[in-house]
């Protein structure tokens, strides 16, 4: 390439910022870059470098990229005009309006919502796939990550503003959509040991698997972008410690901590540690071995002839593995995914009569509500409320 080619490639902005976006290629998904650079501004670009050089958190940096990409969709869909920094209030109320309404309300009122033709705009763009209103985590969502971007530019946006947050209330309470899990189903000790008796080949992947699946779960339930980015040197070597506390003659156990470091409700200065006990550390031990990994990530891709790759697996690839072996083990993965590790930890700690507070040490959960709501779920399906019927005789 001749020096003016270069030139004119650089001049041109979409090229520019896709060559910027570039810098972002291990948090960004490369497969967007073109799509992201089409739809940001260069200063929107240059402030996700910023997030990226000051530590942001690669999740976060990932939704706050798509939730821009679609601000900038919308705002000109819906006012002829770019999106404007800062935001006004009234422009906030109209992002409210447009994505959180009544579908009854919509049929004896065709202006209620999100009009037609803004809808057509962003639907022939890719950026809205929903027929009706949005989930209200989405809307919460895109107005924080609004509210984040505006603070790291300096700017004050009207996101504390009392006619947004009563707006916002009364959209969510109008609200027909019921919060959707994500997972449907919990990976409970009874669903895994289904999915761990697909993993009892001696194929590579299948120790693999096996690993993810015991290290995931046992370490109180580890989102799967936690586990895909675990690395050799985040483990350490703990004393053994007895299988019988009580018994000071009893049997040992083989133990490991992992330090897990920034997490998405913690930041790499945070203690972090969890320890694993027993089955779980000999299945990684195993495959560390196996797999001859010394160093750097610890599950990685393996190739079809069994050759492990030196890459890491993605969240996605996490979320895949746990869908198959729900699929050989003859279950529904479409009612699985891999926050049902999560989800399944506390509810097999609430039905194992292990403390809330003991279970979030492992866990991790930093809100004490969060983490309570499946000890309530576990304790109500077992409870009287929701089973009088059967304790009347009745069908």
């Amino acid at each position: 390439m001749d020096d003016i080619t270069a030139r004119a490639l650089v001049s041109d902005p979409e090229t520019r910022r896709a060559l910027q976006l570039d810098a972002l290629a291990s948090i960004l998904p490369m497969e967007r870059r073109d799509r992201l650079a089409e739809l940001l501004t260069d200063e929107d670009v240059a402030t996700l470098k910023h997030l990226a050089q000051e530590g942001m958190g690669e999740n976060t940096l990932r939704a706050l990229a798509s939730d821009l990409a679609y601000l900038e969709s919308w705002a000109p869909a819906a006012t002829g005009e770019p999106l404007p920094w800062p935001a006004s209030e009234s422009l906030a109320l109209k992002f409210v309006a447009h994505h959180l309404w009544d579908p009854a309300q919509r049929e004896v009122d065709p202006q209620h919502g999100m009009p037609d033709d803004v809808a057509a705009l962003l639907r022939g763009a890719e950026l809205l796939r929903t027929a009706g209103p949005h989930a209200p985590s989405t809307v919460k969502r895109r107005l924080a990550s609004w509210g984040t971007l505006h603070r790291w530019k300096g700017q004050e946006g009207p996101f504390a503003a009392p006619s947004l947050r009563s707006a916002l209330r009364l959209a969510v309470r109008a609200s027909s959509r019921p919060r959707r899990r994500k997972s449907k189903r919990a990976v409970t000790r009874d669903i895994l040991d289904r999915l761990l008796q697909t993993c009892a080949s001696d194929r590579l992947a299948d120790t693999r698997d096996l690993a993810i699946l015991l290290v995931a779960f046992a370490s109180g339930g580890r989102r799967r972008s936690e586990v895909a980015r675990l690395r050799v040197e985040q483990i350490s070597n703990e004393p053994a410690v007895p299988l019988d506390p009580r018994d000071p003659k009893s049997p040992t156990l083989p133990c490991v901590s992992i330090q897990l470091g920034r997490t998405k409700t913690g930041d790499a200065d945070d203690e972090g540690r969890v320890l694993l006990v027993g089955p779980p550390v000999e299945a990684l031990r195993e495959w560390l071995e196996r797999a001859d990994i010394k160093k750097g990530p610890l599950f990685r891709a393996i190739d079809r002839w069994e050759a492990v790759e030196g890459k890491a697996l993605t969240p996605q690839s996490i979320n895949l593995i746990v869908k198959r072996r729900c699929a050989m083990a003859g279950l529904d993965p479409r009612e699985f995914a891999a926050h049902g590790l999560r989800s399944g930890y506390l509810t097999e700690a609430a039905r194992q009569g292990v403390a809330l507070l003991e279970a979030m040490q492992q866990s991790r959960h930093r809100s004490v509500q969060q983490a309570a709501s499946y000890y309530n779920e576990a304790e109500r399906a077992q409870g009287r409320a929701a089973r009088l019927m059967v304790e009347a005789g009745r069908p």
